[in-house]
């Protein structure tokens, strides 16, 4: 089993954004040293809650401060943007750190209205047209446009060899999602961590229709889920309410910094929201190493998958480092 992390650079109260992107990177230097797959990091925007901004820029940063570790994003949200454009900033850091730089992409309008409005300049941009973006990405990332396309003699730049060319991987929650991948022959990324229901599905599906392409012979999945891993249940169950409370504010739009335990203690839930948390708890694992292992091995066989990405955010970051390690000590 491969372990990978997302970060959404969730800011804890008190933290200022400054000190979130630092955990950014000491997160990444640590995972990295644990024998981490991949580092991806996440695009929010107009929150207070989450300094993940900006993909590219903060993957260039974390590829400059570590060795090994693949660094990408999860994902760009691609209908906001060009595809042209999106190529070029990918083989640019692809030049920068060969065969170290992963492309995911997904389809989120990426906020409110009024926020979409601002990320596309007032442009009305269909978010229909999402998987034709997919496909001239990769048209420009490996020069693959169709003869009839519009932009076919267009070329993205750096004109880097064609093994050194970042791997394309669409973020997904559907069998639609799963197919467009597939199509293409490019990764899938199921959100486990956003919605499980139709999980099993969607990868099965994504596997049933797969057709090589330029972008790879063989299907490539990942599945990313929170993880709230300590030494007993007990510990992990205290640290995951951070993160349940964490959840049920983005939820409700009211909020998106991660509180700490005794300011969560001194509120009360009501029904619906504790039936919330509980249907919450479905997008993640909580417990020991052995327990989280043994539902990770469980989720292997339901999604057949050989990869695991691991968000976890709760309050205290060095918790969340323990978290991290314990579970890549119980599985490598």
């Amino acid at each position: 089993m491969r372990l990978s992390v997302l970060d959404q650079a969730p800011v804890s109260k008190g933290d200022s954004p400054e000190q979130t992107l630092q955990h950014t990177l000491e997160l990444a230097q640590w995972t990295e040293k644990l024998g981490y797959h991949r580092y991806w990091v996440a695009e929010h925007h107009n929150t207070t809650g989450l300094a993940s901004s900006s993909p590219e820029i903060m993957m260039t940063r974390i590829a400059s401060a570590t060795k090994r570790i693949r660094v990408g994003s999860g994902g760009i949200l691609l209908p906001q943007y060009s595809p042209y454009k999106i190529a070029e900033n990918a083989k640019t850091m692809a030049a920068f750190f060969p065969n170290r730089i992963d492309i995911g992409v997904g389809s989120s309008p990426g906020g409110s209205p009024l926020t979409r409005s601002a990320l596309t300049d007032n442009q009305n941009k269909s978010l229909r047209d999402f998987p034709r973006q997919v496909a001239d990405l990769q048209g420009f990332l490996h020069n693959s446009l169709p003869r009839d396309h519009e932009f076919r003699l267009v070329k993205a730049g750096p004109r880097i060899e064609e093994k050194q060319l970042p791997p394309l991987w669409l973020l997904g929650l559907s069998e639609r999602s799963a197919k467009q991948a597939a199509a293409l022959g490019i990764g899938f990324v199921f959100g486990h961590f956003i919605d499980p229901s139709h999980g099993r599905q969607a990868l099965q599906t994504y596997y049933d229709h797969f057709s090589p392409s330029v972008s790879g012979k063989e299907s490539q999945s990942i599945v990313c889920i929170f993880v709230v891993c300590a030494e007993t249940e007990e510990e992990a169950e205290e640290l995951a309410v951070t993160q349940d409370k964490w959840l049920l504010s983005v939820g409700k739009g009211v909020g998106t910094k991660v509180l700490p335990l005794e300011d969560i203690r001194k509120q009360t839930f009501n029904k619906e929201e504790w039936t919330t948390i509980q249907q919450n708890r479905r997008r993640c694992i909580i417990g020991t190493p052995e327990m989280v292992k043994e539902q990770l091995s469980q989720l292997q066989e339901v999604y057949q998958t050989d990869e695991f990405m691991i968000i976890t955010n709760i309050f205290d970051f060095e918790a969340k480092k323990k978290s991290y390690r314990l579970l890549a000590e119980a599985v490598f």
